[in-house]
This record gives structure tokens, C-alpha cells and sequence, in this order.
């Protein structure tokens, strides 16, 4: 897009590989994607395809179901958490990506960073210097362990903040993080969703809904007036998705389209949101 670059996370299109995806991406108008990880996955060939066809691997997202071991007292479990993330890095060095995007912490109930947690984070910022990769930590639940993180290494430039609309929306109880971390951020997920549904304000993982931009409750002026006060990233990232959680029927409609409308619409709201942010940047 004009003045600004728009990238979208790798979305499973039935029928459909990682490299169609990429093509199909560059095909609607995207400039960028990034994609999942688990080990042994081909990040290179898809690194191949990218520059096939002229688009930025943007990041790797890391795996996340270990990321409240990192902070816990069993040592077994820590070491495995420090590994999966090294290895990723590994793998975001070998394809020539420049960011892995991590969660800080997995879990609704815990709100206690321990030392343990930072120590072993500090074994995998040192190996991000070494692969020359940055860490991208993304706003999920357990917000404290975001903050001890991007406290703890405030002055390091390895280090910094991918922030997540949605989430922000639906599990940080809509808080300006921007206000928090601004200076900090190294990438986007920008996504839409209803806020948290429980009147009583619980959170939980069924609300965090991945709708196309406008089509949940948040005020896209709003965000990229906030936006445009930060570091903006290179590229302005959205993270969809096209299943429902259980129980649930929003995203129902994107299912029922053929996989290129689908991304189209996807092109069409990242477009409409870019607009925004590039008034807002323009004053």
C-alpha cells in the first residue's frame, strides 16, 4: 500500500500450503506475512518463496504453551521453555528473519514474575545478540510479566513490544499500552474483537476473537491516533482468523468464503486501517 507496508500473519486457508498462502497474500496487495513455528518446519524454503515473489518474512511467532514454565520453580520444565525459544531464534537466523515474536507468560490466574523468570529470559536475549534476531513480546493475559520483561531490558534494543489490539481489548481490559510500551514496539498484531463478555469482567481465551478490523467494537481512529504517537514499525501487521472459538459464531462468515475473498477483505479493512494511521501520522 502506499506510504505504508501491510502484513498478515499465515492463516491455514483450506486447502491451501504455507507458500500458496504467501503468493496469495502478495497476490491481494500484501507486502509482508509471517507465520507460525514448530520445530522442524521449513522456514527456508518459505524465506525462498517470500523473495520469489517479493515479500518480507516479517517475523516468526514463537510457540507459547511453555511460556509460564519459564517463570516456575521446576528447573526441568524452565530449561525446555529456554530451549524452544532458542531454537526459534535459530530458526528465524537461518531464514533471515528479523524478528521472533513471543509470548511472555500463558495463564489467567498467576500474576507473580519471579527472578527465576528473568534470569533464564536473559539466557535467551543473549542468544537473540547472537543471531542478530530481535524479541518482539506480545501483550496476552498476565500483563505483569510483560511489564517485568520489558522493564528489565528497557535499554536493550533486542528487546521490545508487538502489540496486539485485540488482546489489548479483550484481556487487558482495553488499557493504553501504547502509553506503557510505545517506545518499545518492534511490531504489530492488529486484529478486532467484543471486549470481554463476562459482565463481571473475567477473561478468558474464547473472546480473543481475531475479526476482521471493524467488525467488533474497536475504535480504529482511536488506536491509530495512540499508534501514531509510538515507534511504528516497518510494516503494520494483522493477525485474522477465520475459525470461531467454541461455542461461538463471528467469525463463521470468513469460513464461508472462498479463500481469496476472504483475503481480500482482509486486504480491504488492513487498507482502511493503514488510511487512518497514515492521517493521524500526517497530523
Amino acid at each position: 500500500m502506499w506510504k505504508q507496508k501491510l502484513g498478515l500473519g499465515i492463516l491455514g486457508l483450506p486447502g491451501m500450503t504455507v507458500a500458496d498462502e504467501i503468493r496469495a497474500f502478495r497476490k491481494v496487495g500484501f507486502e509482508a506475512f509471517f507465520t507460525g513455528w514448530r520445530k522442524g518446519d521449513p522456514v527456508e524454503e518459505w524465506a525462498s518463496v517470500a523473495r520469489e515473489c517479493g515479500m518480507i518474512y516479517q517475523s516468526i511467532h514463537a510457540p507459547f504453551g511453555r511460556a509460564a514454565d519459564i517463570w516456575g520453580a521446576d528447573e526441568e520444565k524452565g530449561e525446555a521453555a529456554v530451549t524452544e525459544l532458542c531454537d526459534c531464534l535459530d530458526a528465524c537466523r537461518a531464514a533471515g528473519v528479523p524478528i521472533m515474536v513471543a509470548h511472555a507468560f500463558i495463564g489467567f490466574k498467576d500474576h507473580s514474575p519471579t527472578e527465576i523468570g528473568l534470569v533464564r529470559f536473559e539466557r535467551v536475549v543473549r542468544h537473540a545478540e547472537e543471531c542478530g534476531v530481535k524479541i518482539a513480546l506480545e501483550n496476552t493475559e498476565g500483563i505483569e510479566y510483560l511489564d517485568a520483561l520489558l522493564s528489565h531490558f528497557q535499554n536493550n534494543e533486542t528487546v521490545g513490544f508487538c502489540w496486539d489490539t485485540g488482546h489489548e481489548m479483550c484481556y487487558n481490559y482495553s488499557e493504553d499500552l501504547l502509553a506503557r510500551w510505545g517506545g518499545q514496539l518492534l511490531a504489530t498484531h492488529v486484529n478486532d474483537n467484543l471486549g470481554i463478555r463476562d459482565l463481571a469482567g473475567e477473561i478468558t481465551w474464547i473472546d480473543d476473537l481475531h475479526l476482521l478490523p471493524f467488525d467488533g467494537i474497536g475504535d480504529w481512529q482511536e488506536k491509530m491516533e495512540r499508534l501514531s504517537h509510538a515507534r511504528i514499525p516497518e510494516v503494520l501487521t494483522f493477525e485474522l482468523s477465520l475459525r470461531s472459538k467454541p461455542d461461538r459464531r463471528e467469525n463463521a462468515p470468513y469460513a464461508a468464503m472462498e479463500p481469496i475473498d476472504y483475503l481480500t477483505a482482509c486486504y480491504i479493512r488492513a487498507c482502511r486501517v493503514a488510511t487512518l494511521l497514515i492521517r493521524a501520522r500526517n497530523g
